[in-house]
């Protein structure tokens, strides 16, 4: 006999995402980034359910002053983990534009010495 599974609420799927993005938060501030990154497709996996669900037209005030609550704090969250990301996302940024300068540079001066551009520092 097949089980029938039923479909999560949308308020139990916005309780679902505010953990995971307290987690994040967590995640973030301790650097563990394979984690965060987990996590957020766990968020993304409950968004994507959250967009195919029928819309519950039925939700009574304090469920709509709940939903409200938990998106605000999604968001709120999500702000957070970004003061975390942002920093370190900018730092590989520069680590890797420096490197693509620094490859032109050699590249470039390697050609008008004569050099072939694939010189021996690897441009």
């Amino acid at each position: 006999m097949a089980t029938m599974h039923r479909m999560p609420s949308q308020i139990e799927i916005y309780e679902a995402m505010s953990e995971l993005s307290s987690r994040m938060v967590d995640a973030a501030r301790a650097n563990e980034w394979d984690y965060l990154v987990e996590l957020e497709r766990s968020v993304t996996a409950l968004r994507d359910t959250l967009i195919t669900a029928a819309a519950d037209d039925t939700l009574t005030a304090g469920s709509v002053a709940r939903k409200r609550g938990l998106i605000q704090q999604i968001l709120e969250d999500d702000a957070e983990v970004r003061r975390h990301t942002e920093p370190w996302m900018e730092h590989v940024r520069q680590f890797l534009g420096d490197g693509a300068r620094r490859r032109d540079v050699v590249k470039a001066y390697a050609v008008g010495a004569g050099e072939s551009s694939t010189s021996s520092y690897g441009a």
